[in-house]
C-alpha cells in the first residue's frame, strides 16, 4: 500500500505571537491564505528507513519520525513545490503531510486533528513556525482567531474560487530568528492584534489585503526589492493589492484573470491559484 498526502502553501498576510509554555497552546492568530502549490508526501513500503526530499533537509522529517517513535522500514518521498524559508509553510506541509501519512501507513489511530497537533509540536519544538498547521487545516483566505495546534486554536475558513495570486520571491528569512527576537515580538504582536480584531469585524479579500499591506509597513521587516515591487503591484488598476509573505523575503499580489499576471515582464513570476479544496490523500 501506498500513501500521497498533498498539504498546500499557506502564506500570512498579518500574525501576532501568542507564547504558551504548552507547545499545543503556543502559536499564532491573524490571517493568511493557501495556495494550489505546496508538498506532496509519499509513503511507501521499504526494506530500510529510506528518505527522499527534493529540496531541503530531513529536520521537520526527523522530528515527526521522533515524536511519532517510528523507526520501522518505510520510504518517505516528499515534492516541496515552493521555495523553502520564504514564507510559504513548506515545514509545516511537509510536518503535516508526514504525520497525516505515517497516521494510515502504519494504522496509528490518530484522528486528522491529533496529526495536526503532532505537526504542530514539530514546528514549535524547531521554531520553524507558529500558526501555519492549523492554517493549512483550511481553506482558501483563513483567519486564525484562538491560537495553538488543531483541536486547541480555531480558524474561520473563506474560499473563493476567483482569486489568481501571483509571488516573487527574493531570498529567504530565518523564522526563528524573528519570531523569538522580544523586540520584534511586541511590534508584530500590537500590529497584528489591531489588524486581526478589525478583520474579524469585517472579513473580506479587499480588507486582508489592506490589513495585510498595513501590517508589513508597521512591522519594518520589508527589504528595498520587496517595497518597490508591492509598491508596483499596488499601483496597477488590475491588481486587486499586494503585500509581503510573512515570514518570508516573498511579495505576493492578488488578481481576478491570471492574464494580468502573464502580460507582466518580472522575471522569477510565479503564479498561483487560491487553494480551496485543502489536503488531499490518496491510497494507492
Amino acid at each position: 500500500m501506498d500513501i500521497s498526502v498533498f498539504v498546500p502553501g499557506h502564506i500570512t498576510g498579518f500574525f501576532s505571537i501568542e507564547n504558551n509554555a504548552n507547545p499545543l497552546k503556543n502559536g499564532s492568530c491573524g490571517a493568511g491564505f493557501l495556495v494550489n502549490r505546496g508538498v506532496l508526501t509519499d509513503i511507501s513500503s521499504c526494506d530500510t528507513l529510506e528518505i527522499e526530499v527534493n529540496q531541503g533537509d530531513y529536520t521537520v522529517i526527523n522530528e515527526v519520525l521522533k515524536i511519532l517513535k517510528i523507526e520501522k522500514p518505510v520510504k518517505i518521498t516528499q515534492d516541496i513545490q515552493l521555495p523553502i524559508g520564504a514564507g510559504f509553510g513548506t515545514s509545516a506541509a511537509s510536518a503535516l503531510g508526514l504525520a497525516i501519512a505515517l497516521n494510515e501507513f502504519f494504522s496509528l489511530g490518530y484522528t486528522l486533528e491529533e496529526c495536526g497537533q503532532i505537526a504542530h509540536r514539530a514546528e514549535i519544538n524547531l521554531g520553524s513556525g507558529l500558526g501555519d498547521v492549523i492554517a493549512q487545516m483550511g481553506k482558501g483566505i483563513v483567519l486564525r482567531t484562538k491560537a495553538g495546534a488543531p483541536g486547541i486554536g480555531e480558524i474561520k475558513s473563506f474560499p473563493d474560487e476567483e482569486i489568481i495570486i501571483a509571488t516573487k520571491t527574493f531570498g529567504e528569512i530565518d523564522t526563528a530568528s524573528v519570531i523569538q527576537n522580544p523586540e520584534y515580538k511586541k511590534i508584530i504582536s500590537d500590529a497584528g492584534l489591531e489588524l486581526k480584531n478589525r478583520f474579524v469585524e469585517n472579513p473580506s479579500i479587499g480588507n486582508f489585503l489592506d490589513f495585510s499591506f498595513e501590517f508589513s509597513e508597521k512591522t519594518n521587516l520589508m527589504s528595498d526589492e520587496v517595497s518597490e515591487l508591492i509598491d508596483y503591484f499596488n499601483s496597477l488598476d488590475d491588481i486587486l493589492g499586494s503585500s509581503m509573505a510573512m515570514l518570508g523575503n516573498t511579495v505576493f499580489a492578488f488578481a481576478s484573470n491570471r492574464d494580468v499576471f502573464k502580460n507582466m515582464d518580472i522575471e522569477g513570476l510565479n503564479i498561483y491559484e487560491l487553494d480551496n479544496i485543502g489536503i488531499k490523500y490518496d491510497k494507492h
